[in-house]
């Protein structure tokens, strides 16, 4: 059974190829490693011990994305493609808009052409934007405040529509929160260009001497030590959900979204103090104003991805804080400092 996973070589869709590799499953790759790096497969093919099929191909490039599915019998797609930085959204928003939007609408109709109906989606917390309360459940206020979480939104509506007069297509859309942590071999992780934008990556790269000290948006929000709360979900267990979710769309027609995370809320200086036990090291920070846009809190709850997917998060926040500085400890400058295996077909 041959799963195509788009924009299989980032962060997320690494790690959910060691687990459908590890699951039996047939794993094709397409992404335009514009944010990844084809290293980071070699590392999942010495890992599995598995070769993975890969295409250098951009979504929006019809013709080659077009060429996978005749080349191949694809059973299923795991929507991972898409840019993903909250504040380039905000300075680039035709170009979020058109890439993720235009993209998705692509493989859409490539994959209705060649009879693939099942869809795994890659969506995001961020199409609640501002929760009127906590936990947040799937059917709470849909609100999102930045370009890239209304492409996700957007990309829900389209897909939900797509389900009306085809009611053979089979979709979960998976919202999920905050993935840190990384594979516990320590060869797979977060490996981001430029300054991180997310808070794990920002802290590992402190504590290795990358980066001088961590920048805290804020301490005066009304939570536990005014520094922002959001929930935190080891990749492992994101990658876990993601296979719960092809199983469903597997065997089960619908269209269906389902929140994944752990359903407790972290503080910045909470994850900070996790990560300061576990590896040992000091991380110094300085607070600086807010961010636009930012919330207090945000945190899950994942009730219907254990009640319907048979789903849960396992793995606490020490194990992903200590998962994280594996894997920047073992690679300082990240897959720069991977060596190159030529596993891939």
């Amino acid at each position: 059974m041959a799963i195509l996973l788009t924009g299989g070589a980032g962060y997320i869709g690494t790690h959910t190829c060691i687990e459908l590799l590890n699951a039996g499953y047939e794993i094709i790759v397409l992404d335009n490693l514009s944010n990844s790096s084809v290293k980071a497969l070699n590392c999942v093919s010495e890992l599995t011990q598995k070769n993975i099929k890969f295409y250098e191909v951009d979504l929006l490039d019809a013709t080659n994305l077009e060429n996978i599915f005749k080349e191949n019998t694809i059973d299923a797609v795991i929507h991972f493609a898409g840019l993903k930085a909250v504040g380039k959204s905000v300075e680039t928003p035709l170009h979020y808009y058109h890439n993720n939007i235009t993209g998705t609408l692509i493989l859409c109709e490539i994959m209705q052409r060649y009879n693939v109906k099942r869809l795994v989606f890659s969506s995001s917390a961020t199409v609640y934007g501002v929760p009127k309360s906590v936990p947040i459940f799937e059917d709470s206020p849909l609100n999102a405040t930045n370009p890239y979480g209304r492409t996700k939104l957007m990309i829900e509506e389209i897909l939900r529509d797509l389900y009306i007069p085809n009611e053979d297509w089979n979709i979960a859309i998976l919202r999920y929160f905050n993935p840190i942590g990384a594979h516990p071999s320590g060869r797979l992780g977060e490996d981001p260009q430029g300054i991180p934008n997310n808070l794990m990556p920002y802290i590992t790269q402190v504590g290795i001497g990358k980066l001088d000290k961590l920048k805290i948006f804020g301490n005066n929000y009304p939570t536990i030590d005014g520094t922002g709360v959001r929930d935190y979900i080891h990749v492992v267990d994101l990658a876990l959900g993601h296979l719960k979710a092809l199983e469903k769309v597997m065997s089960s027609p619908g269209v269906d979204t389902y929140n994944l995370g752990t359903g407790r809320g972290y503080s910045v200086l909470e994850i900070v103090e996790a990560f300061e036990r576990v590896s040992k090291k000091k991380i110094p920070y300085e607070i600086v104003d807010r961010r636009p846009g930012d919330i207090a809190t945000c945190y899950a709850d994942a009730t219907k991805a254990k009640e319907k997917l048979g789903w849960i998060a396992k793995r606490d926040i020490e194990e992903m804080c200590a998962d994280s500085w594996n894997w920047q400890f073992n690679n300082p400058n990240g897959y720069e400092s991977s060596k190159n295996i030529h596993l891939i077909n």
